[in-house]
C-alpha cells in the first residue's frame, strides 16, 4: 500500500485564493463596508483544521484580525512576522468583465477583487502554514502569522490597533514580510533576449492625507468678491499642480536603476530615465512615483447653491513623501497654498527604508533563484504603503515579498486597485513554493 503524498502549498493555494475572493471584504474607509469578520472566520477555520490555535482580535464590530505563532527550532532568535490584510478596495461590478467577487478562472487567471491586493498572498501564506502544520515541519525560528483588518484605510482598525493594543503578539519579532514585492517584470537584455527581474520592496514612501480648507466671505453670486473661498482654493490647487518637486534617488531606487541599466544596456541620467523605465512597462508607474515627493488632489467640496458664494471650500490631498522628507513636504505645501488656505492632517504614516544588503534579503534571493535561476533580483521603493509601517513602530524591519513569476505580457502593476484584477494560477503556485523555501532559509544569520 502506497504512502499518501503530502499536500504541498502549491496544491491548494488556488482554491484558498478563490475562497477568499468570494468573501466581500470591501473597505470604503468610512466604516460602512461589510468588514473582515467572515474572511477572518474562514482563516481561523483553515488554521484550526490543521491543529493550530489562532487568536482573534476585534477592533470594532466586524473589524477582525487573526494571529497565530508557530514555534521555531531556535526561539531565542528574532522571530519573523509574515502578514497580509483581509480587506480590499471596493469594486464597481459594472466596470468589470466578470463579477468581481466570483473568483472566476479565465485564461489561466483567477479574476476578482483582491486577487492581486492581496488575497493571493493571503492564500500563499495560508497554504504554506497549513503545510508546516500538517507535516510537522519546524521553521528555523518562530513565525508570527497575522491577517490584518483595515489596511486599505490606513490600518487604524488593523495593524495600528494591534501594535497599540496587543504588542505582545509581536514579542521577539525583528523582521517582517508582506505585500507588493517579489513579482517579476520581463526586460530585454544585452544578448538580444529577455530577462526576468524580480522587484523586492525595501522602502515605502510616507503618507500624508491632507485637507486644504479655504475660508472667505460669503455673498451673492452676482456680486464681485475678492475674498472668494473657491478662488483661494483653486489658486492653491493650481500652484500645487504646477510645482515641480525636486528629484532624489534613494538607495533602493539607485540600485534598481543601475541594475536595470546593466541588464538592458540602456544608459540613463538623473534627469532622463524615460527610456530605461520604459523597459519595465506598466510597473514604471510605481517607480516614477518614488523619484520625488508627490501631492495629488483627490476630492473637492464647496458651495451649496448656484447663486451663493460659499464662505468655505475644501480639497483632499494625497501626499506621499520619501524617507526623511516629511518636514520638507509640509513646508513646501504651506508655501504653495498661501495665507488663505489652512492645511489639516487627516491621516499620516511614516516612510520606511530597509537595507537591501541583509541576510533576510539573501534568503529571498536564494528562494527565488532556486525556482528561476536565470533571474535578476533588484530592490525598489513603493509609492503606496503597507502594514509594515505600523510594525516599524515596534522596531520591526519590513519588506515586501509576495513572490510571483508573471507572464511577460501581463500588465500586473495597474491591477492594484484597478478593474479586472487577476492573477495567474501558475504564479500563485510558484509563489507558494518560493514562500515555503524562503521560510526554510530565513533563519540564517
Amino acid at each position: 500500500m502506497s504512502t499518501p503524498q503530502p499536500i504541498l502549498p502549491r496544491d491548494e493555494v488556488v482554491e484558498l485564493c478563490r475562497d477568499l475572493i468570494r468573501i466581500d471584504t470591501s473597505n470604503y474607509g468610512d466604516g460602512s463596508g461589510p468588514g473582515e469578520a467572515e474572511a477572518a472566520d474562514y482563516v481561523v477555520t483553515k488554521l484550526r483544521e490543521v491543529g493550530l490555535d489562532p487568536q482573534i482580535f476585534e477592533a470594532d464590530p466586524g473589524r477582525v484580525s487573526v494571529a497565530v505563532r508557530i514555534p521555531g527550532a531556535d526561539s531565542t532568535r528574532g522571530a519573523l512576522c509574515i502578514h497580509g490584510h483581509l480587506d480590499v478596495v471596493p469594486a464597481a461590478a459594472a466596470d468589470w468583465e466578470v463579477d468581481p467577487f466570483s473568483a472566476e478562472i479565465r485564461d489561466g487567471c483567477i479574476w476578482g477583487r483582491g486577487a492581486v491586493d492581496m488575497k493571493g498572498m493571503d492564500a500563499m501564506i495560508l497554504a504554506v502554514v497549513r503545510h508546516l502544520a500538517r507535516t510537522g515541519e519546524v521553521p528555523p525560528r518562530d513565525l508570527v502569522i497575522v491577517f490584518f483588518a483595515d489596511e486599505e484605510a490606513g490600518g487604524v482598525q488593523g495593524s495600528h490597533f494591534m501594535v497599540q493594543n496587543h504588542p505582545e503578539v509581536f514579542a521577539g519579532v525583528t523582521e517582517a514580510i508582506s505585500e507588493v514585492g517579489g513579482y517579476s517584470v520581463t526586460v530585454p537584455n544585452t544578448e538580444g533576449g529577455q530577462t526576468r527581474a524580480y522587484l523586492l520592496q525595501t522602502a515605502e514612501k510616507g503618507i500624508a492625507w491632507l485637507r486644504l480648507r479655504a475660508r472667505g466671505r460669503a455673498g451673492h453670486g452676482s456680486v464681485p468678491n475678492a475674498d472668494n473661498a473657491l478662488n483661494h482654493l483653486a489658486g492653491a490647487l493650481d500652484r500645487i499642480a504646477n510645482y515641480e518637486w525636486p528629484r532624489e534617488f534613494i538607495a533602493s531606487t539607485r540600485i534598481l536603476l543601475d541594475g536595470l541599466s546593466q541588464v538592458t544596456g540602456t544608459a540613463y541620467t538623473d534627469d532622463d530615465v524615460d527610456e530605461l523605465l520604459g523597459h519595465i512597462g506598466p510597473a514604471q508607474g510605481f517607480v516614477r512615483a518614488t523619484l520625488q515627493d508627490t501631492a495629488n488632489p483627490t476630492m473637492l467640496q464647496g458651495g451649496y447653491k448656484h447663486n451663493v458664494i460659499p464662505q468655505e471650500a475644501s480639497a483632499a490631498i494625497d501626499a506621499r513623501f520619501l524617507p526623511g522628507h516629511k518636514d520638507d513636504l509640509y513646508a513646501t505645501l504651506k508655501d504653495l497654498v498661501g495665507g488663505n488656505v489652512d492645511i489639516e492632517i487627516e491621516h499620516e504614516d511614516i516612510a520606511l527604508d530597509a537595507p537591501f544588503d541583509a541576510p533576510l534579503v539573501e534568503a529571498m534571493k536564494e528562494a527565488l533563484l532556486e525556482e528561476d535561476p536565470d533571474a535578476v533580483i533588484l530592490p525598489y521603493c513603493l509609492s503606496g504603503g503597507t502594514d509594515n509601517k505600523a510594525l516599524s513602530l515596534l522596531g520591526i524591519t519590513g519588506y515586501g515579498f509576495a513572490p510571483l513569476q508573471l507572464p511577460a505580457d501581463l500588465d500586473f502593476a495597474p491591477m492594484f486597485h484597478g478593474i479586472n484584477e487577476r492573477v495567474p494560477t501558475a504564479s500563485l503556485e510558484f509563489g507558494a513554493t518560493v514562500l515555503h523555501r524562503f521560510i526554510q532559509l530565513s533563519g540564517r544569520e
